[in-house]
């Protein structure tokens, strides 16, 4: 079996990811391709599409929010993502089971009493009038029924677990900010949340998740999709497509699943530098994130640290000023060449942030 280098991982991720040549997608198809953009802090999509996009127009992607073709919804993980509609409607069900689970690994003592079911349909008895609500004022109409939980415990376990909820603009769109009012899937598009799959049934929703996650992640192990999608119960849909897909092994040995189509470029492809958002899941989105980032930094992605990329690798994290102004932070030298490529992609992204107005950078060596 072919054994396929760190380096050609992480080619093969970056071109999957498209960090490896900015891509000519619109912003509706990136974000299907890549299976949705990690999104809790609401303007992380847009780097993380400037950093993927030529000639990428923030605008386009805060209508496509307000005319419901992506939306902003508890989903991979239970974090906020932005998804399409087609594929929040599509995948929200297959993910009810584990947004439960989650929401009661924190609460769970809280929770003990409380019959969910019971929980869900006053949560949708709440929402039926239409009118958008914050998570506290979920909690605090469903509270005199239920005292002794809390009204955070109550409040998420409806808003990201029970019913599913989506944050309306103007949360999410580009440079503004606004607070978190939640409204049903269902009644902000018009179209029912595809039910989850019956036990021991078929799974179309998860063999699709499959399959995109290999086309946006692979070539991957079991458990990245996992540490993706957050989804234990997917051994049927990988069996169930396993003769669609080749396999490989990674230097420490590990089985690895892809389409048999998808790019899988030479390792000594040259892999230009680039910026991402906070969480991105071009590193979260792998158990196994050698390919993108070496161990010892491992924890700067999940403690929301933008980074920068330097021959495809987490290199530095970067932070940007209200006027735009990039500061880069080096987690090790930088070679002088790299350090004019990282400048120059920093006044890029420095230009973005600002709308033209700056493009300054500065390398902050320790």
């Amino acid at each position: 079996m072919t054994v396929l280098s760190t380096r050609a991982l992480n080619r093969a991720t970056l071109a999957r990811q498209l960090l490896l040549d900015r891509s000519g997608l619109g912003p509706l198809e990136a974000v299907a391709h890549l299976g949705g953009l990690q999104a809790q802090e609401p303007q992380e999509p847009y780097v993380g599409l400037h950093a993927r996009l030529r000639a990428f127009d923030p605008a386009e992607l805060s209508a496509l929010l307000v005319d419901r073709q992506v939306v902003r919804t508890h989903l991979m993980r239970r974090t906020v993502h932005l998804v399409t509609a087609d594929d929040v409607l599509t995948w929200r069900g297959r993910h009810e089971a584990m947004l439960r689970q989650r929401v009661l690994g924190v609460y769970r003592d809280e929770l003990a009493d409380v019959d969910l079911e019971e929980l869900a349909e006053a949560g949708r008895r709440v929402m039926a009038d239409g009118r958008p609500r914050t998570m506290a004022e979920v909690a605090a109409e469903l509270a005199d029924r239920w005292p002794g939980p809390g009204k955070r415990a109550l409040g998420e376990m409806v808003v990201a677990a029970l019913v599913p909820m989506v944050q309306l603009p103007p949360r999410g769109l580009w440079r503004q900010k606004a607070g978190v009012r939640n409204l049903p899937l269902a009644a902000w598009l018009g179209r029912d949340v595809a039910p989850p799959p019956v036990s021991g049934g078929d799974d179309p929703a998860g063999e699709a998740l499959v399959r995109r996650y290999l086309a946006a992640y692979g070539p991957a192990g079991s458990a990245d999709l996992r540490a993706w999608c957050g989804l234990a119960g997917l051994p049927a849909a990988v069996a169930a497509v396993r003769d669609e897909l080749i396999t490989f092994r990674d230097e420490r040995g590990r089985l690895l699943l892809d389409l048999p189509d998808a790019p899988r470029p030479d390792p000594d492809t040259t892999a230009p530098v680039r910026f991402l958002p906070a969480f991105d899941n071009a590193v979260l989105g792998y158990h196994d994130r050698t390919r993108i980032i070496d161990d010892a930094h491992r924890g700067l992605s999940v403690a929301g640290e933008r980074v920068v990329l330097v021959d495809g690798r987490v290199a530095a994290t970067w932070e940007a000023a209200e006027s735009g102004a990039v500061t880069v932070r080096p987690l090790g030298r930088l070679a002088g060449v790299e350090r004019d490529e990282v400048v120059e992609e920093g006044r890029g992204v420095a230009l973005f942030l600002s709308e033209g107005e700056g493009s300054t950078v500065e390398i902050a060596d320790a």
